[in-house]
């Protein structure tokens, strides 16, 4: 059974216990510090890879209009991927629909995700980041179901879906 504790536990075991934010790129402001991941690209890389779109979400901490993703309405069995480096992020049987017009999770697969802290808007929120290559995949929020009462809110436009 998956817990908020035993996702948040697998999360700092897997770096050690040095913190969540240990597998993310450094954003807003904190300028002088770099994180390595393995999926490396050049930004001219990137846009050559990404569409637009993709590219303001992954690169540039975006967020995509509410509604506008299809993969919201799919619940068929499969995984949901990272659009910039294909890593399998979520599994469709931790998907929910939280009718807040984003394709919402309860629970990442082990090692796929990396937390850090977004202060922007004039508030502080939980970023979420693909654990290979860095790219922003949206929020999470305490208010989700059980079992981890966790709210995995992901822009669509950053993920891909593959059918079982």
């Amino acid at each position: 059974m998956v817990t908020r504790r035993s996702v948040l536990a697998g999360a700092l075991a897997a770096v050690g216990g040095a913190g969540l934010a240990s597998l993310l790129p450094v954003s807003r402001g904190e300028a002088g510090q770099t994180t390595k991941f393995p999926f490396v690209r050049t930004e001219a890389e990137w846009r050559d890879l990404l569409t637009p779109a993709q590219y303001r979400v992954l690169r540039e901490h975006g967020t995509e209009r509410a509604g506008t993703s299809p993969l919201d309405k799919i619940y068929d069995p499969g995984t949901y991927t990272c659009a910039g480096c294909g890593q399998a992020l979520f599994s469709s049987e931790t998907k929910f629909d939280s009718r807040t017009g984003w394709p919402s999770f309860y629970a990442p697969l082990d090692g796929a995700i990396g937390t850090s802290v977004d202060k922007s808007f004039f508030m502080e929120r939980t970023e979420v980041h693909c654990a290979n290559c860095g790219g922003h995949l949206g929020h999470v929020f305490e208010d989700g179901p059980p079992p981890t009462g966790l709210r995995y809110c992901m822009n669509g436009v950053a993920m891909k879906f593959v059918p079982a």
